[in-house]
């Protein structure tokens, strides 16, 4: 497997720059050598400031030293594999690279094919990624189709970078919140059996969905169905859920509703195309004793203190945001404290690194937990967060307001029917994850080359098109002589397919698979400007041949692009 420190155009010339200076001064650079993309043609295909950095070490004016460089590199510009290079501004340095050294590149790419971008930062490394998480208390809605989104493709991106990545959901299967579930349901179920008008209790879940898993209920439970049967015989003027839980434990309807409204999230994923490794409960942390002994262990190092009835984590001492409760006056764990003992869990089961994917609401939590992980002697490095905001549903420009509790909302499987997987996956990957999302449904649903989905597939399909009317050809790519390839735009093409690692890292390191979707996006367009001026399969064999080959990195990094995202890289439209 191969690994990319940036690029290949930007390896070669950060050790041709540093090569060039050592010639030049007789010394190495102290600074690193930074190559960056130019922005206009005139100004070179890329630039340095290295000049600049090392200039007032030197003793000299930055232009003088970026002169000496310059020369350096001039006094073979062929073997350099540039065609020129001059001074420009206050000191940069500009690069002109030859055709032959961008052909270069472009072998190098088709010799790698698919595995082209894969890199071995993560060395094997067990990677968790945990994302969603939503309680079992409804459908999963178009905010959390955003997180499922986000953290799929995030790890994906763990894995081409080489990390040994396991998804994980975790289900809040305990608690206050699960008790409102179970009242909740109690009075659907008196509605559809008896008829009676619900009286969600404060706090409780009013959506519809309820109703339609207190029928499945009805019909499939005999312990429900005979407790309503016993109340009717009752005759009960007022019949309340109290009088439901005479006949009926409540945790039958608990893990009744919890069960239904899991399946569900896991056919909403998997329509989706999110496939989760492990599916976590909260209650066996719960039954294990797991809580009690991380609180135990808090307590002998000094992490806790008890005020008014309660046990406080003394996160500020540590680098959290302020002191939390751990134990209720009641004797009742906090969720933050379920969410520590759960993270030990996940360093007791050997991952090296775990990500956790939320929203930006949960910051003041988060800190809390890593203050509890550094007085248990965590290392830093297990655990990070990364957080985006939240979406909403824009439609003929009107933004859609909605309420979970409230029973307001769109479930992420309307949206899937209504959009299809490769269109959310996109929409929901498009803005950098912590600017909020406007989804734009109109947009969304267009089917022409307006809408960014369709034009890229697009661009993957015209490119099948094309080697579907060259015909069989058994051609190793990789060894085709590329020297016809002169034109500008397809020296660009070959420039982007280069930056494709490097977008692949970025995307991964800095929480912005946004950058992907960008890069696919830019990378399509080019094409498709390529094409329109220009003829592939032409009367000039070597020419066809060599734009074939082109086309050919170009498909496999577009389909390497659309598999990282979770969307499908179709041959016809």
């Amino acid at each position: 497997m191969a690994t990319y420190r940036d690029t290949y155009l930007m390896d070669f010339m950060t050790d041709r720059i540093s090569a060039a200076y050592q010639t030049a001064r007789g010394k190495p650079p102290v600074a690193k050598v930074e190559i960056r993309a130019s922005e206009r043609r005139e100004f070179g295909d890329f630039s340095t400031n290295i000049a600049m950095l090392e200039a007032n070490r030197e003793g000299l004016e930055p232009r003088s030293l970026a002169a000496e460089i310059t020369e350096a590199v001039a006094a073979s510009l062929s073997c350099n594999g540039f065609s020129s290079c001059e001074v420009a501004g206050p000191g940069f340095i500009n690069l002109h690279l030859s055709p032959r050294r961008i052909h270069m590149t472009l072998h190098q790419i088709l010799g790698e094919a698919a595995a082209y971008g894969r890199q071995d930062r993560g060395a094997a490394q067990k990677l968790q990624v945990e994302f969603v998480s939503s309680n079992p208390t409804g459908p999963l809605t178009v905010g959390h189709g955003r997180q499922a989104v986000l953290g799929d493709v995030l790890a994906t991106l763990g894995e081409w970078l080489g990390w040994n990545v396991e998804r994980e959901y975790y289900f809040n299967d305990e608690g206050r919140q699960i008790d409102l579930l179970a009242d909740s349901t109690a009075e659907r179920v008196l509605e559809v059996a008896l008829g009676i008008d619900p009286q969600i209790p404060e706090n409780g879940y009013e959506g519809e969905y309820l109703r339609e898993i207190a029928q499945r209920i009805l019909m499939e439970n005999a312990q429900v169905a005979d407790a309503v049967s016993a109340m009717r015989c009752q005759k009960l003027e007022h019949p309340s859920r109290e009088d439901l839980f005479q006949h009926l434990d409540r945790s039958v309807l608990r893990h009744e509703a919890i069960q239904r409204i899991i399946r569900t999230i896991k056919e909403d994923l998997s329509l989706l195309g999110v496939q989760f490794d492990a599916w976590f409960s909260e209650a066996t942390l719960h039954r294990s004793g797991a809580v009690e002994a991380v609180l135990a262990t808090l307590r002998d190092r000094g992490g806790v203190y008890e005020k008014d009835g309660a046990t406080w984590l003394k996160a500020e001492e540590h680098g959290g945001a302020k002191d939390s409760v751990l134990i209720r006056s009641d004797d009742r764990p906090t969720y933050l404290m379920v969410d520590i003992a759960y993270h030990i869990d996940k360093h007791s089961r050997g991952f090296d690194r775990v990500i956790d994917v939320q929203g930006a609401d949960h910051h003041a939590e988060q800190t809390c937990v890593q203050a509890a992980l550094r007085i248990l002697e965590i290392p830093e490095t297990f655990l990070d967060y990364e957080t985006h905001q939240f979406v909403s549903l824009k439609e003929k420009g009107e933004i859609q307001r909605m309420s979970t509790r409230a029973g307001r909302f769109v479930t992420l499987r309307d949206l899937i029917d209504d959009l299809g997987k490769d269109v959310i996956r996109f929409f929901m990957i498009s803005r950098k994850p912590e600017a909020h999302l406007d989804f734009d449904l109109d947009l969304a649903r267009a089917e022409s080359l307006d809408n960014p989905v369709t034009y890229i597939q697009y661009a993957h399909t015209r490119i099948a098109s094309i080697f579907d009317k060259a015909g069989s050809r058994d051609t190793e790519w990789a060894d085709v002589d590329l020297s016809p390839l002169v034109e500008p735009t397809e020296l660009e093409l070959i420039k982007m397919l280069d930056r494709f690692p490097e977008v692949v890292r970025f995307a991964a390191e800095g929480f912005a698979p946004h950058l992907l979707a960008e890069y696919a996006l830019d990378l399509s367009r080019t094409f498709h400007a390529y094409y329109d001026k220009h003829r592939v399969l032409t009367d000039d064999h070597d020419l066809t041949q060599a734009r074939l080959a082109l086309l050919q990195a170009l498909r496999t990094v577009l389909h390497s692009s659309l598999t990282i995202l979770g969307m499908d890289a179709p041959s016809e439209m």
